[in-house]
């Protein structure tokens, strides 16, 4: 007999009207696998542009596309899951069965601890905005033992998944001065946490009404947004920048990259500020500096971003929780931007379950 959940899905690209709940199958983990039934799942940028399809592809910016290629419809949503092992695969490990854990949402391209995302989950393949998911037990993170809260633990995979492997690809080291772009946003704040845990002194750039939660957040000076940002960094960094963790691309790629100090590193994993970008590219050869791109973590980033959840390093900041039927409406309030930390949704609050 099929069991059946609730879950919310996408069946074509669009606005938060084409998320739509659905009962549906409750998945059946393979060999190798484990199903986890979902406690807490976190919200994020990369939900809003997969449904919108706004990734492009290469050869082809404007065309409609998830994170790295079309999306199969129908396809359930989000990346970030904390949840109990509720069943296993044949083969599988039945002592994981009740234990806490988050799922490595990224879909990698081997088996090694440095292999590339290719795929996201909620993307390339069905995510947490569900009862439950399946996912690779070699994915899965026990984390039953951390003083961070299931909502907390579902903020982490994919903002600070991807901040840290920003950070570990800019080579962040105690003592530098970092620029971080976008600081209130999910992965600018994991920027500044993850950042001012290295021993880095953490220059943010920020909108005004947000400039008091970055700082605590622990930047040592924040730049609001709305002044002229590069005469600000200047000032707050008179030495130059180290490394720059930049989400926001657009302009101050063109204005910033010349604020680098020698050997200096500029990161790039978002462009909230635009894709197309102006480089005098002598600043770069001149002053051997280096612009890295960097989509999310590597397996072995992502063991060190566990590690610091079982420690509790870091303390995500949790803004808000939906049940799942209203994922739409935080869909919408993510897009306002006009929070400060994570939007969860909790999948079991679900009516009649």
């Amino acid at each position: 007999m099929t069991e059946y959940m609730r879950a919310v899905r996408i069946t074509r690209h669009g606005g938060p009207e084409v998320l739509e709940v659905a009962d549906v199958p409750v998945p059946v983990p393979r060999a190798g696998e484990a199903l986890v039934r979902v406690a807490s799942v976190a919200l994020n940028n990369t939900d809003l542009w997969t449904r919108e399809g706004a990734y492009g592809r290469p050869g082809d910016p404007e065309a409609r596309s998830g994170w790295r290629g079309p999306v199969g419809f129908p396809r359930i949503q989000g990346a970030d899951v904390v949840g109990r092992v509720a069943a296993v695969g044949p083969g599988g490990d039945e002592g994981l069965v009740g234990r806490r854990v988050v799922v490595d949402p990224a879909v990698y391209d081997g088996d090694g601890p440095d292999a590339h995302p290719v795929g996201l989950m909620g993307s390339e393949r069905d995510g947490g905005y569900a009862e439950y998911v399946t996912a690779p037990l070699d994915q899965l993170h026990d984390v039953t033992g951390s003083p961070l809260t299931d909502d907390q633990l579902a903020s982490l995979p994919t903002a600070y998944g991807t901040a840290l492997g920003m950070v570990e690809r800019g080579r962040l080291r105690e003592g530098e001065t970092v620029l971080v772009s976008g600081a209130s946003g999910g992965v600018g704040l994991a920027l500044v946490q993850i950042a001012r845990a290295r021993g880095a002194r953490v220059v943010a750039v920020s909108s005004g009404t947000k400039i008091d939660a970055v700082r605590e957040a622990g930047a040592h000076a924040v730049v609001d947004r709305a002044g002229d940002v590069v005469d600000q960094i200047g000032a707050a960094a008179p030495e130059g920048i180290d490394v720059a963790l930049d989400v926001v691309a657009g302009d101050l790629v063109t204005e910033g990259v010349p604020l680098l100090r020698e050997g200096g590193r500029w990161v790039i994993a978002g462009a909230l500020g635009g894709y197309g970008v102006h480089l005098d590219v002598r600043r770069l050869y001149l002053h051997n500096a280096r612009v890295i791109g960097s989509a999310m973590h590597t397996r072995a980033h992502f063991g060190l971003l566990m590690d610091m959840a079982r420690q509790a390093a870091v303390q995500p900041v949790v803004a808000a929780v939906y049940p799942l039927d209203q994922a739409a409406r935080a869909q919408e309030e993510l897009a306002r931007r006009n929070h400060v930390g994570k939007l969860v949704l909790h999948p079991g609050d679900a009516p009649g379950r």
